[in-house]
């Protein structure tokens, strides 16, 4: 009994506890907010469309700002101040959502509807707030604290990292089938009440925890810190030279402080902290890729360029081949359950074979089962057609001047089992919705195999993932730490971001099985990458796999440094 107390409330488990409660929030959040801008625009993409621009821009230009900010200042300031700014974000967005729901009608008539305008661009903009609150969380506790906590004992970070992948499988899908619920036997605007009273509730006890496991674990307390955004050239392995260019700085700003500097130097010091941002950015992403594991963190970003996951454009492309509502859910539980078995499988491997090596077994995996992906593209009941081009529907529109298609009101249940609304043909309806009018059956095997390959892959695509930020967190030194990770951030979603241009510019379903063979060649290009990282680091030692010692963990040492497995 007093084991089982101390483990309840020792500080790993107080951060499992916050960080469920965290992403519990963030899951139904990020899922209610797409379907609330769906139905307030009439039952059109657009402000989602935006709303998903915006924030993966913002991440992309502000991930290394958000990793310096972390580094540069104490671990519990930055927990607080991100949990506080997120939650309360999320409140006042909740608030705003209320209010446009119950005065729409009068808002519209106010202003010519600008002010609805200005309400909408409200939304989007905290909520993209939110957002960037988040992301600092995620790289504070995630690639920080949690290494703090584990101390030196690297078995029991790669526990730890796994047990967080699993919180986040399973709220992925539980937060968003509760919501879900809410809003469709209650309402939005009930939805909209519940979240913010959540957020509230949430941003109290995860203050507490975060407080309790900062108090439990003094190491916390004790930081390296950042003096000057130019410390990353020293860290970078640059030549003495460059710290001249420092001291300069540090000149300028002992002498603004003393203010007996001439006018001419008070105007390049101003001019140094207005540039300031940009050599932050500039040197963060130097650094990132003079890190020994740039290829590594390059070959996970790698995998975001793709259609092969669980989101809206799948989801699109599988109502269009006949597959209901309730079957997508199903193969939505089912990925889950096999992502987490990824995390089971990392632990067990890397106990077997070591970190990098779990890394190339895990690729390898994936690699395997996107080929049954590729393969549907061939196969009966496929709509690929290379002779029709994958801008026809987008030259239809610019040329003849139809007007642009709006979605059909869903069936409730229908957008809150799958997350979003059919994005491929401007149709919420399935192609089986209605018996009367629908064509005729469409084989199954392709979709099948579609589906078969993705939900598979989900177990080597979580252990790869758990594989580079291991060694992330093992290889980037501390006072780094918070950067690097702003700027693996950013890689995400630049290739996030391609990958939906890349469905902007051919948005018909017979373009989607050039766009899956596409994904495939990435995700091969991303573990080609890992492979070339692994190979530097271990050299001719790679495919020799057995027990490593969990207190040297030399398998994860960066390249250049002798291997000793």
């Amino acid at each position: 009994l007093g084991s089982v107390i101390a483990y309840f409330t020792s500080a790993k488990f107080l951060l499992y506890l916050g960080h469920a409660l965290s992403t519990w929030g963030d899951r139904m959040w990020h899922f209610a907010v797409s379907v609330f801008l769906v139905e307030l625009y009439g039952n059109s993409l657009l402000l989602t469309a935006v709303y998903g621009l915006v924030v993966a821009g913002s991440v992309l230009l502000l991930g290394t700002l958000i990793g310096d900010w972390v580094d540069k200042n104490s671990r519990l300031k930055v927990a607080q101040t991100s949990l506080i700014v997120q939650n309360s974000s999320v409140i006042l967005c909740g608030v705003i959502l209320m209010i446009i729901f119950l005065f729409k009608t009068q808002l519209l008539t106010l202003y010519h509807g600008w002010l609805l305008t200005l309400c909408y661009i409200l939304v989007i903009t905290i909520a993209n707030i939110a957002n960037l609150a988040s992301t600092a969380t995620a790289i504070t506790i995630q690639r920080d604290w949690i290494v703090v906590v584990a101390g030196e004992d690297r078995s029991k970070l790669a526990d730890m990292n796994a047990t967080i992948r699993r919180i986040d499988q399973l709220t992925n899908i539980l937060a968003p089938m509760a919501v879900g619920q809410i809003m469709t036997f209650g309402s939005p605007m009930i939805g909209c009440g519940f979240i913010s009273g959540w957020n509230l509730m949430s941003m109290c006890v995860e203050y507490l925890l975060l407080w309790k496991v900062y108090q439990k674990t003094p190491t916390l307390a004790r930081k390296s810190a950042k003096v000057e955004a130019s410390e990353l050239k020293q860290l970078n392995v640059k030549k003495e030279g460059d710290m001249k260019p420092a001291e300069g700085v540090q000149l300028i700003i002992e002498k603004d402080v003393s203010g007996f500097e001439p006018q001419q130097e008070k105007e390049v010091g101003c001019a140094a902290r207005i540039a300031e941002p940009f050599i932050t950015f500039r040197d963060g992403w130097v650094a990132y890729y003079n890190q020994p594991v740039f290829l590594a963190g390059m070959g996970l970003a790698f995998l975001y360029m793709t259609v092969l996951g669980f989101d809206c454009i799948t989801t699109g492309y599988a109502y269009t081949q006949g597959l209901s509502g309730s079957v997508l859910s199903l193969l939505m539980g089912a990925s889950a359950v096999t992502g987490i078995m990824g995390t089971v499988a990392f632990t067990w491997l890397r106990r077997k074979c070591g970190l990098i090596r779990t890394g190339l077994i895990s690729g390898v995996a994936q690699f395997a089962c996107l080929i049954l992906c590729a393969i549907s593209v061939f196969m009966p009941g496929s709509p690929m057609d290379l002779t029709v081009s994958p801008f026809a529907d987008i030259s239809a529109r610019l040329f003849e001047k139809e007007p642009l298609p709006t979605i059909a009101s869903p069936e409730p249940e229908m957008i809150f089992a799958t997350g979003m609304p059919n994005l491929l043909n401007g149709s919420i309806a399935p192609a089986n919705s209605d018996p009367e009018m629908s064509p005729e059956p469409v084989p199954l095997i392709s979709v099948s195999l579609l589906f078969a390959g993705v939900i598979a892959a989900r177990v080597g695509l979580w252990s790869f993932d758990l594989t580079v930020t291991q060694l992330l967190q093992e290889n980037v030194i501390e006072s780094e730490r918070g950067i690097i990770n702003g700027v693996q951030n950013s890689m995400n979603y630049l290739l996030d971001l391609l990958h939906f241009i890349m469905v902007i510019l051919a948005p018909n379903p017979e373009a989607f099985g050039l766009l899956v063979l596409i994904s495939v060649s990435f995700v091969a290009m991303g573990h080609i990458m890992y492979f070339r990282f692994a190979q530097k680091s271990l050299g001719k030692q790679l495919f020799v796999c057995h027990t490593p010692d969990p207190k040297a963990a030399p398998d994860s040492s960066p390249p250049g440094n002798t291997s000793t497995v």
